[in-house]
């Protein structure tokens, strides 16, 4: 009777192993770290690995969660395992986190939704659980959905967040995925993605305008100065603590936000990390306007949807003509945020202040 049941769930095992390759939808780091710590306690018994150096991040966060199942039987890790799979079959399933309402889908995104309907391409976060923090994926998305809708024959183009969030700014855990050649390695990797992802925005052609319908954090603010409008819900707020993180100012907010606030305000915000609230935001000219939330999806679709109505050869043109004087500035600039968020990522100070950022997160 033992060795049978050793061997269904054995079989058990194997199938929720096969089952983890087939989900549709990122589980999340969390998930995805007590999958592989029992695992290994499954194949291998209690962790049998030397403690990684505190700098080698997702070696470090496995090591901790293999290390804290202890001396857990194999046969227990084995029946856990495959009970925290069949918790996750709702992923297994094709299934949309979308709010009621949406229009007709583009497919080919996992971390946005991308509608296009009476003129407005309109790119939507959609990592609501995550308040639509920007992950690797989300970076290479968000470009390939700009350069579709730079090309397509929409009028306008909209960025907007599913959920409470606009976007809670760079997903952090985006550190911990260290390649071969090491930190290093990874942080050049990392201000080549970023160059070309604020580019994306400096080179848009079409009026680009940005729904902000709740807080927004990082570079999710700082790329605001490359927008043609901002239109904001009355509980939406505005946060950049790059200081807090050990990091600099990037989306060319170096030079946008002293020109458009002053240049003691953008200290406030990009060194000293103040929050504005949106009525703030918006006496300082980074916010075009705020509407009360109860009324701001329909007074703000009802505008853009009357701007989408405008000839689009005249509008594209007027924004060339205003933008065209700026943008080798721009382009530079970037080089420059980037080139020095590269050092600032390998320093000590960030690996700490990420490191301490992520403990207290894991702790919640």
């Amino acid at each position: 009777m033992n060795r049978t049941a050793m061997r269904a769930s054995q079989k058990d095992f194997e199938n929720s192993m096969n089952q983890v390759k087939l989900l549709k939808k990122d589980p999340g780091n969390e998930v995805k770290l007590k999958l592989y710590a029992l695992y290994k306690q499954a194949t291998e018994g209690p962790c049998n690995m030397p403690k990684p150096g505190v700098f080698d991040l997702i070696n470090k966060a496995k090591w901790d969660a293999w290390n804290a199942l202890g001396s857990l039987p194999k046969e227990a890790a084995r029946q856990n395992y495959v009970d925290l799979v069949s918790s996750l079959s709702p992923s297994l399933e094709s299934s949309s986190q979308v709010e009621p309402g949406t229009d007709r889908k583009s497919t080919g995104f996992e971390t946005l939704v991308v509608t296009s309907e009476d003129g407005i391409t309109k790119i939507m976060f959609n990592r609501p659980k995550k308040k639509n923090a920007i992950n690797t994926e989300m970076y290479h998305e968000i470009m390939r959905a700009l350069k579709a809708a730079s090309k397509d024959d929409s009028i306008i183009t909209v960025l907007t967040g599913n959920g409470d969030y606009y976007s809670s700014g760079n997903d952090l855990t985006n550190f911990t995925d260290i390649p071969p050649g090491g930190v290093g390695e990874k942080a050049k990797n990392n201000a080549v993605l970023l160059r070309e992802f604020v580019g994306c925005f400096i080179d848009f052609p079409k009026p680009l305008i940005a729904v902000v319908n709740g807080p927004a954090v990082g570079i999710s603010v700082t790329l605001l100065g490359l927008f043609d409008a901002v239109y904001a819900s009355d509980r939406a707020t505005f946060h950049t603590p790059f200081s807090h993180l050990g990091q600099s100012p990037e989306g060319c907010s170096s030079y946008t936000f002293p020109k458009i606030m002053s240049p003691a305000k953008a200290t406030e915000m990009l060194i000293f990390g103040k929050k504005l609230t949106a009525g703030e935001a918006c006496a300082q000219g980074l916010v075009t306007e705020v509407f009360p939330d109860s009324t701001f999806q329909k007074e703000v679709w009802t505008r853009l949807k009357a701007f989408a109505k405008l000839p689009p050869n005249a509008l594209r043109i007027s924004k060339e003509v205003i933008r065209k004087r700026e943008r080798e500035k721009l382009h530079a600039v970037n080089a420059e945020e980037c080139n020095v968020l590269q050092g600032r990522w390998l320093s000590d100070e960030c690996t700490n202040a990420v490191v301490n950022f992520l403990s207290r997160k894991s702790k919640l």
